[in-house]
């Protein structure tokens, strides 16, 4: 009876100890829709975006960093990128062209406390731009803090990568049919 007293506990502090962080849902920015009208009148499409080579998602030993809603990261970021286009109005599905992309690096610290990711995002025209974020926050000593907040900087980190694709001298030649 003991042993298994002993067992049971046991087991509830492994399973207590592991968790997963999500990040957040991805919220607009301003100054990407702001910059992505006056695209207009483009209308652009979005493809696949395609995850990276490797990523480790363990956050210390409490467990995995997610994305919101259980897509993969760069899902998460096509979907970002659609949403700014549609409230911009210049998202088609079937547009002029149709930007696909890659997230090539994609890896985190929770005790360094940053994200670091590269986005490669293509034209159907040949046209592609790399993008590179660093995004630093602050860490937490606690595990369960420190993974918190490892996920909740994933929405900014990507928010600040896709502003430097919309702000880069590029972009209108990425969306440009000809």
């Amino acid at each position: 009876m003991i042993v298994r007293s002993l067992l049971f506990v046991a087991l509830a502090l492994f399973v207590a100890g592991c968790e997963t962080y999500s990040a957040p849902r991805y919220g607009m920015s301003a100054d990407n829709i702001v910059a992505l009208r006056s695209l207009a009148p483009n209308r652009i499409g979005v493809g696949a975006f395609a995850e990276p080579p490797q990523f480790s998602d363990g956050c210390r030993a409490a467990g995995p960093i997610t994305a919101a809603d259980g897509v993969g990261f760069a899902a998460y970021i096509r979907k970002a990128l659609i949403d700014e286009l549609k409230v911009a109005g210049v998202y088609d599905e079937r547009g002029n062209v149709t930007l696909t992309g890659s997230l090539d690096r994609l890896a985190f610290s929770s005790t360094v406390a940053y994200w670091d990711l590269t986005l490669t995002v293509n034209s159907s025209n040949g046209r592609s731009i790399t993008v590179q974020e660093q995004y630093r926050f602050d860490s937490a000593f606690a595990a369960v803090t420190a993974c918190k907040r490892v996920a909740d900087a994933y929405f900014p980190a990507v928010q600040n990568a896709l502003q430097k694709l919309i702000a880069s001298p590029d972009f209108r030649g990425l969306i440009n049919p000809g």
